[in-house]
Parts: C-alpha cells; sequence; structure tokens
C-alpha cells in the first residue's frame, strides 16, 4: 500500500511509517493476538479524519479505528495493509450544558473525566466500565459499554444522545438529536456497539444523571457459589432493581483481597456486592428488605457499608478484579458472556466442569444483576499448546451462555476473539442481513474488516451448525 501522500495531508508527525514507532499500536488489551499496522495516524480535526477517509476509500485501503486500546476483544487490531488511526488528540470537553443534563464531548475523551468535569453541577456519567479511568467514550459507543451500575442506569446505548460520524467515503453526518428522540430510523441505536465497521465516531453527546442523594453498598458472603447465583435472581424477582448487583467467587475474592485489601471475607465460596442508591429512607429500607433477603437464600454474613468511604473500598475491590487476576497467574484470558438470571447458578456450575476438563483455573467476576459473565481463564502463555487451550475453554463457556438462551457478549464486543461463534448465535439469514446493514454503510468492506460479522465462507471452514448461503450478494465483503 502506498501511505506517502497521508503525508501531505496531516501535519508533520503525524503519520507514523517506521516499524518503532508502528509497533506500540499492534494489539488492544487482547494482547495474544497482534498484527504490525500498515501506516499509523494520529489527526486532530475532523477535516483531516474527513481527508484520511475519503483518500483510503479512493484508494482501498483498509482503516481500522482506534481509542485507548483497552478493548478486550482485538477489535482495534490493526490491519497489516492498512492504516490504523488513533483518536487520542480528540480528547477534549465541547460542552456541558447542565438544565439540559448533557454534555457534548470528543471522542478520545476519558469515560471517568466526564462525570470529574461536571461533578461541581452534582451530575455525573452512569455507564462506568472498570477501565473507566482509561477507556474513552468513543470506543465505550463502539463496544456499547456498561460497567457496575448498568443494571439501573443502562448500558451506553441507553445514556447518549447524539453522534456525529465520518463515513468511510469522508462524509460527516449526524445521527440522533438533542431531543427526547428523531425521526426516521433508529441509526443511534445501529451505529452504538457497530465496533468501528460502519463509520469512525467524532462528537458523542452523553446524557448526565443526578449524583444520588445517598447510597450504600451492601456485602453478602455465601459458602456456596450456587446459592449466591440463585440469591441474585431472587433480589430482581422480589423487584429490587439495585444501582449495582456484583458476583465474586473464592477464586475472584482472595486476588482482590490480597490486592486491594477491601475487607473481604476471604473463607467465602463466593460474594454479592448490592448498592442501592436514592434518598435516605429508601436507601435504608431497600437495605433492610435485601438484608432478609439473601439471608433466606443462605447467606452466611451480610455487611453493610457504614460510611461512603467503605462503599468505596468495597467497588474498589471490584474494579480492581482483572489487575487482581493478573498477579496470581503470568496470563490471563477474561470472557464476556451473557444469560438470564436464572441460569446464573446452572452455568457457574457448567464453567466449573470445563474448568476440570482444560486443566485450568477460572476466577467468576461479573455483572450479576444483568446475567454479564467475566471468568477470567489463568493460563501461561509460555507453555506450549496453552493459549490454544486456554480459547478452546473460553469457545465452550460462550456456547454455554448461547445454550442457556443467552448471548456471546455484553459489552466487550465480538472483535477477532468471538467471531467463530458468531456463526454458532445466529443463523443464515440473520448473518446475511449483518452483511446487507454493513454493506449500505461500507460496500467495499474497508472499515475494521475482518471483526464483528463473520464472512459466510468462514463460518462454512468453522463448521458451525449453519451453513450461510448468499456471499455472492456482497462479494465485496469477502475481500480480507
Amino acid at each position: 500500500m502506498n501511505f506517502s501522500k497521508l503525508t501531505e495531508i496531516l501535519p508533520a508527525g503525524a503519520v507514523l511509517l517506521s516499524e518503532e514507532s508502528r509497533r506500540v499500536y499492534e494489539c488492544d488489551a487482547l494482547s495474544a493476538h497482534r498484527v504490525m499496522p500498515g501506516c499509523v495516524v494520529l489527526p486532530d480535526t475532523v477535516e483531516q479524519v474527513q481527508a484520511i477517509l475519503s483518500y483510503c476509500h479512493s484508494h482501498d485501503i483498509p482503516v481500522v479505528a482506534r481509542g485507548a486500546g483497552t478493548g478486550l476483544s482485538g477489535g482495534a487490531m490493526p490491519h497489516e495493509e492498512g492504516v490504523l488511526l488513533i483518536l487520542a488528540k480528540f480528547n477534549k470537553i465541547i460542552e456541558i450544558d447542565p438544565e439540559q443534563r448533557t454534555a457534548r464531548v470528543q471522542p478520545g475523551v476519558r469515560n471517568l473525566a466526564i462525570s470529574d468535569a461536571v461533578k461541581s453541577h452534582g451530575l455525573y456519567y452512569a455507564p462506568d466500565p472498570s477501565s473507566q479511568i482509561a477507556c474513552t467514550i468513543g470506543g465505550n459507543v463502539a463496544e456499547n459499554s456498561g460497567g457496575v451500575h448498568c443494571l439501573k442506569y443502562g448500558l451506553t446505548v441507553h445514556n447518549i444522545m447524539q453522534l456525529k460520524l465520518v463515513t468511510i467515503e469522508g462524509e460527516l453526518i449526524t445521527v440522533g438529536s438533542h431531543a427526547f428522540d428523531s425521526a426516521g430510523y433508529d441509526l443511534l441505536a445501529l451505529l452504538t456497539g457497530s465496533e468501528g465497521m460502519l463509520a469512525v465516531i467524532v462528537e458523542v453527546t452523553v446524557k448526565l444523571v443526578p449524583k444520588p442523594p445517598f447510597s450504600r453498598v451492601l456485602l453478602a458472603a455465601f459458602d456456596d457459589v450456587e446459592k449466591a447465583g440463585n440469591a441474585v435472581a431472587g433480589v430482581i424477582a422480589e423487584g429490587i432493581i439495585p444501582a449495582g448487583l456484583e458476583m465474586m467467587d473464592k477464586g475472584g475474592v482472595r486476588a482482590v483481597e490480597d490486592f486491594v485489601h477491601a475487607g473481604y471475607p476471604t473463607d467465602a465460596e463466593a460474594i454479592l456486592l448490592c448498592e442501592l442508591d436514592g434518598t435516605q429512607d429508601e436507601v435504608e429500607t431497600g437495605l433492610n428488605a435485601v438484608e432478609q433477603l439473601l439471608t433466606r437464600f443462605g447467606a452466611t454474613e451480610v455487611r453493610v457499608a457504614q460510611n461512603d468511604a467503605e462503599s468505596d473500598l468495597f467497588w474498589a475491590g471490584r474494579k480492581a478484579a482483572f489487575p487482581a487476576a493478573g498477579r496470581v497467574a503470568p496470563d490471563y484470558y477474561c470472557m464476556d458472556g451473557t444469560i438470564p438470571r436464572k441460569h446464573i447458578a446452572q452455568v457457574l456450575s457448567g464453567i466449573n466442569d470445563l474448568s476440570k476438563k482444560y486443566k485450568l483455573d477460572v476466577i467468576n467476576v461479573f455483572h450479576a444483576g444483568d446475567g454479564n459473565l467475566h471468568p477470567l481463564i489463568l493460563y501461561d502463555i509460555a507453555i506450549p499448546g496453552e493459549l490454544k487451550r486456554t480459547e478452546a475453554f473460553g469457545s465452550d463457556i460462550l456456547k454455554l451462555c448461547i445454550e442457556m438462551g443467552g448471548t456471546i457478549t455484553g459489552e466487550h464486543g465480538v472483535g477477532i476473539e468471538k467471531i467463530n461463534e458468531m456463526c454458532i448465535q445466529f443463523s443464515d439469514d440473520e448473518l446475511e442481513q449483518f452483511h446487507a446493514v454493513k454493506a449500505a454503510f461500507d460496500k467495499k468492506g474497508l472499515l475494521n474488516p475482518g471483526k464483528a460479522v463473520p464472512t459466510l465462507n468462514r463460518c462454512a471452514e468453522f463448521g458451525a451448525m449453519h451453513v450461510h448461503a448468499g456471499k455472492d450478494k456482497f462479494p465485496e465483503l469477502e475481500r480480507y
């Protein structure tokens, strides 16, 4: 590919062509898979992004957009013959409107920076992935990220109002609106979670919510993982909607406690963290009801945080689960699937059986309230064949999620990690419709090729239960 023309479009230093400078960007947080990008560009204006995409479209050059690189599914893995479009310089909060409770931000703004910027107005941005100190809002939109408070406050798609995007042809378009609704198809929802395959995000209007006047976190310990799983379903069945409802098994509890010293009971087989927010009377009444319910489901200990500092410490432990796992094994592989809450206990039992089958330990940490599992498979990439065995273990977990009526992702996206399992979850006709949507936005298949939606040939080679027909309708999607 000829990338030299890009040096005429962008200012000096904004086009990286040397091997040393490109090596930094060869993977996202799925670091087991790496590709050296053909070229790396760092624009700082919308006009530059438009010029880059227009040039790449004219010359059939693949483009992969990248934010902070914290994604866990390989969604920002570069193309070896393409351009890696870095949006890190788009890091400004353009406007805060406390009366309308909105903020307009560039895609490179960190998730936590939004809440920090509006704190003085008594507002915050609700979706809070564990990586919120580093991950960017553009990446959150691309993956439809959630976090520990998504049970009550929703995912990214529920907390944004408008997107400005650049198409592969270089056209600037706006979807959504600053009103509660807009006419036409709901393209805002379509673009959210599209993993950079349809357009490049250059501005996001987010919703802000008032900071609750009072909140408390409750910690419950269980001597059996299945009891904890059943308790989660019990809380929701009772009509209680916590701000957050998280679960950790014994391995996660011990790893986190050694790392953060959050006060977790290390003799428990599993713990639940349940946060309620609202007025003080509402929260105290709710905590009493939850405590009684969890005790009825077999909790051996129930502890309510005495103040905000202890609540923060409980959450700090949960949000440090991933780095804590990195301290107990040379490597870990973080899976991401979602199941109906009523099957949590059954799926955890199935994961335990798979752990024995593959002879690999696993730490279960997940958003229990909405059934979003994050099993952390512990392995050592230096041992020949262990990564392959780990990936097979992960694939079986995703298949188990599908069997239980769930899905192969909750918030990490498909990327390259789960692309084969897409062949299992979706039928011939469904995948054909995905390809039709892709072709409507990107007929040449240049944006983030090879990600998220498998080609029909790939599914046939994978040997999935469905053999997909109709590839000749969209031959351009088979190119990469």
